[in-house]
């Protein structure tokens, strides 16, 4: 994840390059399939139905304990659609009693002032609701008239209690018009929160891949979130924008910086670096509905390993597994345009799942980084750079 709200206000306040990692990554699990939506990118594959062999309250309890000791800081909670699950609000009050710090991302569509005040009760850190368009473009994402009408009516009953709450929005060529929109919605609607996500060739979201932001229009939604995230500094507006699953936004975020504010360029860049790029496989988790633990939630094709046959920790350390074994290399093995970047100390390669499902081979270069060769200093005939391993890059930002 890309916090561009922190990394602009080092241009105004710079403060110290720190380096360190977290004693154990942010979890994201996925407790239920089952979806009263089918959105056209959803990674899991969600539907309508129930799916069998789900873990238990009881369960779940047991991989916590697990995961407080083996030091993760924090618990996404999400689907399939997390409400529809029966325990959904009794999982959370334990999670919040162990002192994770915990968010629910959900679709919205289900909360109605009761589901509110109980989301309320609950003291949740961070409820995510997504949107990927103003009205009918977004119903046609999520294959559902009126989700954008219900999805909006729970973002404003959870901000009326107080909840801090965020819009999500996955960018295709599909709906970057509503792009500008959906920034007004937030500003007008006194969301706390943006997150834009870059599509992810993963679940449902590959068959649509050919939909996927081209290059040039990836570069003007950047720089679209660039001009309001600074616009937010200036006026001291306590709203935040982020970006996810094209770790090359903080590449075109340099760049921004170089030709905005020349003398913040080397800071930012040894934040950059600092931040590290892409997480998978260190310092995201995914656990799925079975209890099946994967990179991260784009990696439902890969198992690592099942939480009712060995503890997460125990399966998050095993590097036996080669694809594990190459995302925690540091660093990274990458080949191609992304092997070669002179910036790869940014980003560390950026999405691996792209790569995979484009070539078979998930060390390719990503093929949804949208800078040019001379912008990140490569030529034909590429080759796999050496990048030394100097103790200068590490993921730690990325998902605090």
């Amino acid at each position: 994840m890309f916090r561009l709200t922190r990394f602009m206000q080092e241009i105004r306040t710079p403060t110290p390059v720190r380096h360190g990692t977290p004693p154990g990554p942010v979890v994201i699990w996925n407790l239920i399939r089952r979806c009263n939506l089918n959105c056209r990118h959803c990674y899991s594959l969600s539907a309508d139905t129930d799916f069998a062999g789900e873990l238990s309250t009881g369960e779940v309890f047991t991989v916590m304990q697990d995961l407080k000791a083996f030091g993760v800081p924090a618990l996404i909670l999400s689907g399939g659609e997390p409400l529809l699950r029966p325990d959904i609000y009794e999982i959370s009050m334990h999670a919040k009693a162990m002192g994770f710090y915990v968010a629910l991302s959900t679709n919205g569509t289900l909360i109605d002032a009761g589901a509110a005040d109980r989301i309320a009760g609950i003291g949740y850190d961070y409820v995510g609701i997504s949107l990927d368009g103003l009205g009918p473009v977004h119903d046609r994402f999520r294959r559902q008239q009126g989700a954008f009408d219900a999805a909006l009516r729970g973002l404003r009953l959870c901000r009326d209690r107080g909840i801090r709450v965020g819009v999500r929005f996955t960018m295709t060529e599909g709906n970057f018009g509503s792009l500008d929109g959906l920034l007004d919605l937030v500003e007008r609607e006194r969301i706390d929160r943006f997150y834009l996500s870059h599509l992810v060739y993963a679940g449902r979201g590959n068959r649509y891949r050919d939909d996927d932001a081209h290059h040039r229009t990836t570069r003007r939604a950047m720089d679209l979130l660039f001009e309001r995230c600074w616009d937010y500094i200036e006026r001291r507006e306590p709203k935040e924008i982020v970006t996810g699953n094209n770790d090359a936004d903080g590449v075109w975020f340099l760049k921004w910086v170089e030709s905005k504010f020349p003398d913040r360029a080397e800071h930012m860049r040894k934040k950059l670096e600092a931040w590290g790029g892409n997480a998978s496989g260190v310092n995201v988790a995914n656990i799925d509905n079975l209890g099946t633990v994967h990179p991260d939630t784009m990696w439902w094709h890969h198992d690592l390993g099942n939480v009712r046959e060995r503890p997460f920790s125990e399966i998050w350390t095993d590097l036996s597994d080669p694809i594990m074994a190459g995302l925690k290399a540091r660093p990274r093995r990458i080949e191609g345009r992304c092997g070669a970047c002179r910036h790869f100390a940014i980003c560390g390669g950026n999405t691996r799942v792209r790569a995979l499902q484009l070539t078979g081979d998930p060390w390719q270069e990503d093929p949804a980084c949208y800078l040019t060769d001379e912008e990140i200093g490569v030529g034909h005939g590429h080759r796999v750079a050496d990048h030394r391993n100097d103790g200068s890059s590490d993921e730690t930002a990325a998902v605090r």
